[in-house]
């Protein structure tokens, strides 16, 4: 029992949980601002005066009145910047660590919110927002794999959707200041904008505290330093089958020198796929354009300003509590039922908004009463599916797929693959809504179809498989991935049979 003084606390490795998911927390409060902030009078007023007047004007299309290139520049440029940057998070993560990506995001991320909450012109809006680009590719490169490596095989699911969880926490705190702060003029955009810096700071903080990953450090050549750690977050000394499992895996990542090259291997294919297309399905289920202009399209379908925001806090909370679900279930059910559980509930409620607003919102007036709070509830029923599917499995099954040699480089184009389709939805959704009008929830069902088939058909399940297990467990059981593991090449392309572990 005297042993126990070495142990790390429960409390404390809860702690370490929190404080990495933090950085979600960094994410989601800048998904929900945005949206907010360019409802705002005052902001429309300072850095987009034309999109004011077109605001403004009664008349004007439904559908079309917030379509300006510039105003979804402010919004998209920071997932662009956050797309380049997790190329160079990857190299920081392996190099020198989880815990220190995190510091560098929570750096960046400061910068960012210090140039936005000052910026007196457009150009100084959006280096801020770059700045914010970078903190975002450094801390989603990092946090995701930082909860895969320290959590306990039985709870890793739940763990790593701690992400998540703090994502749709920053949207809803994000949702309650655009409500609370929309009646101070005319600063109250700046404090919107300048609160962001309170999860970076907390970050920042938190990574002085937290430990490194058993994984990291092996994988750095720590070996003792990472077996005490490994010990210390068990809280025990039996620790010898997963500390071997992480050596191996270890040595296995330092036969590879090029793990971008590797990435091109047969053999790497599986979980590049799986973790690129996770991410993109992600983003075309529609939720980004929901949650960051949530207020523009409840002004949109007839409420009133303040009306948009409350109904953007109601999907916040809803977000949260949903997410809540997907940590209790994960590692019961396993992922692939939650995907295909809410694929069926977003596909039937999106198919309902579009055939509302396609029968009853022309280009001017309103939807009646009841309608607009049929469309408010319907996205409720879709936030809901999503918070406990593919918004935290989105993460989870790219953080715990790939193997040790390619696992930074491999999540870094996962991160990519999200922030590009973000960038994407984010630049081109106010466009879409103007041409498609209704349709847009149509498009989007579309999508739904289509990833709810890739799941049937390509998505093993990973629930309770140890992440340095996944090729022999996973990869080479399944029906389609099999092929891929039977070889990989050399550098002069002959084939080279993969050895099968015993």
């Amino acid at each position: 029992m005297g042993n126990n003084k070495k142990f790390y606390s429960k409390p404390f490795i809860v702690f370490c949980w929190l404080i990495a998911a933090v950085g979600g927390l960094m994410f989601g409060y800048d998904i929900g601002i945005s949206g907010g902030v360019t409802a705002m009078d005052d902001f429309l007023l300072k850095f987009f005066p034309a999109v004011y007047a077109k605001k403004r004007f009664a008349k004007e299309n439904n559908y079309c009145k917030f379509d300006d290139q510039r105003v979804q520049l402010f919004t998209s440029s920071l997932y662009l910047a956050a797309l380049v940057s997790s190329f160079f998070a990857s190299k920081v993560c392996t190099n020198y660590g989880r815990k220190k990506t995190m510091l560098v995001a929570s750096g960046f991320y400061l910068i960012g919110v210090a140039l936005n909450a000052a910026a007196n012109n457009l150009i100084m809006l959006i280096v801020g927002r770059i700045f914010l680009g970078f903190g975002v590719g450094f801390g989603n490169e990092a946090v995701p794999v930082f909860l895969s490596e320290i959590a306990p095989l039985n709870y890793r699911g739940a763990v790593n959707i701690l992400f998540q969880l703090f994502v749709t926490i920053g949207i809803l705190c994000a949702n309650l200041v655009n409500y609370f702060i929309s009646e101070y003029h005319p600063w109250g955009w700046r404090l919107a904008l300048g609160l962001a810096g309170v999860p970076a700071f907390m970050l920042f903080i938190g990574s002085f505290v937290i430990p490194e990953t058993p994984t990291s450090l092996i994988e750095r050549g720590q070996l003792q330093n990472g077996r005490t750690i490994l010990e210390k977050i068990r809280r025990t000394e039996e620790i010898d089958d997963e500390y071997n499992q992480i050596v191996r895996a270890s040595e296995l990542a330092h036969q590879v020198t090029n793990p971008f090259k590797k990435l091109t291997q047969p053999s790497s294919r599986p979980p590049l796929v799986i973790g690129m297309l996770m991410q993109v399905f992600q983003q075309f289920t529609g939720i980004n354009a929901i949650m960051f202009y949530a207020p523009v399209l409840f002004q949109t379908v007839g409420f009133k300003n303040d009306a948009s925001l409350l109904s953007s806090v109601i999907i916040g909370l809803v977000n949260v509590l949903s997410t809540l679900v997907s940590i209790k279930t994960v590692d019961k059910f396993g992922r692939r039922a939650l995907l295909l559980q809410a694929c069926c509930q977003m596909f039937i409620t999106q198919t309902v908004i579009g055939i509302i607003l396609l029968v009853n919102l022309k280009a001017t007036g309103s939807l009646g009463r009841v309608e607009a709070i049929v469309v408010v509830l319907l996205v409720c029923l879709y936030v809901m599916s999503f918070a406990w599917s593919w918004g935290p499995l989105g993460w989870l099954i790219p953080s715990e797929t790939f193997p040790l040699e390619t696992r930074t480089t491999g999540f870094a184009f996962a991160v990519s693959s999200n922030m590009l389709f973000t960038f994407i939805i984010a630049q081109a959704f106010l466009s879409m809504m103007c041409h498609m009008r209704a349709t847009i929830f149509f498009f989007f069902a579309a999508w739904i179809l289509i990833m709810g088939l890739f799941v049937v058909f390509f998505l093993p399940e990973t629930k309770n498989v140890p992440i340095d297990d996944m090729i022999e467990r996973v990869w080479k059981q399944h029906w389609f991935w099999k092929k891929y593991m039977d070889c990989d090449h050399d550098i002069n392309g002959h084939r080279i049979p993969n050895q099968i572990q015993p």
